[in-house]
C-alpha cells in the first residue's frame, strides 16, 4: 500500500478543518496539486502547503503526523480508504463516514464517528463526549459501522444511536447510550450516571454494576440470552473484546426506558 504522508509543520494557536483529505478526494491530484489545498485555520484560508510538509506519490493511505487536537474533522464523509493518523485528532473525526478504515494512536476530541453510517474507526486513546452520537440539530447518530475505542469516552457517547457497534475498553460517563434508538455498545469498564436514559431500543452490555440504575428501568433478574454467544463471537478480531466469549451468555437484564416505549435493554455480566 502507498502512502500519502502530512506532518504538521508546528503548533497550531487555532483549528484546521482537515474534511478535503480523503483518499477519493485526492486521488489522481499530484503533490503540488495538494499542497495548493486550501484549508480553513481558524476563520481564514490557508494552503496545505504551509501547514503540512507532504511526502509521498499513493494516495491508498493518508498518514497525518501531528500531536495537536487541533485538527478537526480528519475522514469527514469518507467514502474508502484508508487514513491513519500518529498522534491525537480533535473533533468530529470520522463524521458521516460511509466506509473505509480510520486508525488513530492517541486521542480524539468530541463527536468522534457522529453520524457515521459505515466503515472502522479504531482509536487506542480516549474520545470525548457524544463518541457515536448526532451531528448538532440531528435526529440520528450513528447509523453503521463499528467504533473500537481502546481508552475511555467522555458523556453521553452512543446518544440517538441508531444502528452499528461502539466497543469501549475503558470507563464511560454519564448518559452513555442516552436516547438510543438501535444498535450495540459495550463497556468493559465502569460506566457513569443514568446510562439508557431515554433508551427506546437496541443492547447496552456491561462488566460492571453501575452504582444505580435509572429509576425507568424494570429489573427482569439473571437471564441466559443465546443471542450474546453470536454476538461476542462477533469481536474475536477486537480484543480486548474477545475476552467476552469466555464469560458466557447469562446475564442481569434491565428493560426500559419505560418512558420511552421501554424496548431496550441493558445487560450486566
Amino acid at each position: 500500500m502507498s502512502n500519502l504522508t502530512l506532518k504538521l509543520r508546528e503548533g497550531l494557536s487555532q483549528r484546521i478543518d482537515m474534511s478535503p483529505f480523503t483518499p477519493a478526494v485526492l486521488t489522481g491530484k499530484q503533490v503540488n496539486e495538494i499542497a495548493r489545498t486550501p484549508l480553513w485555520l481558524g476563520n481564514r484560508q490557508v494552503e496545505t502547503g504551509e501547514l503540512f510538509a507532504i511526502d509521498g506519490k499513493g494516495r491508498d493511505q493518508i498518514v497525518i503526523q501531528s500531536d495537536s487536537d487541533c485538527l478537526d474533522r480528519i475522514g469527514a464523509n469518507m467514502a474508502g480508504g484508508s487514513i491513519r493518523v500518529e498522534g491525537n485528532a480533535g473533533a468530529y473525526l470520522g463524521c458521516g463516514m460511509r466506509s473505509g478504515m480510520i486508525q488513530v494512536s492517541g486521542d480524539v476530541g468530541p463527536a468522534g464517528g457522529c453520524a457515521m453510517s459505515g466503515g472502522t474507526l479504531t482509536i487506542e486513546g480516549s474520545a470525548g463526549d457524544f463518541l457515536g452520537g448526532a451531528i448538532t440539530g440531528e435526529r440520528q447518530g450513528m447509523r453503521g459501522g463499528t467504533i473500537l475505542l481502546k481508552g475511555s469516552a467522555g458523556d453521553r457517547a452512543g446518544d440517538l444511536m441508531r444502528r452499528g457497534t461502539i466497543l469501549i475498553g475503558g470507563e464511560c460517563g454519564d448518559y452513555c447510550a442516552s436516547r438510543m434508538v438501535a444498535g450495540s455498545m459495550v463497556v468493559l469498564g465502569q460506566c457513569g450516571a443514568q446510562a439508557g436514559m431515554g433508551m427506546r431500543r437496541g443492547t447496552l452490555i456491561l462488566t460492571r454494576q453501575p452504582d444505580s440504575m435509572p429509576s425507568t428501568f424494570n429489573d427482569n433478574g439473571k437471564q441466559r440470552l443465546n443471542f450474546l454467544t453470536l454476538l461476542t463471537q462477533s469481536f474475536k478480531d477486537y480484543p480486548p473484546f474477545s475476552d467476552l466469549q469466555e464469560r458466557g451468555s447469562q446475564v442481569y437484564r434491565w428493560l426500559g426506558d419505560l418512558s420511552c416505549d421501554g424496548k431496550g435493554e441493558i445487560l450486566i455480566y
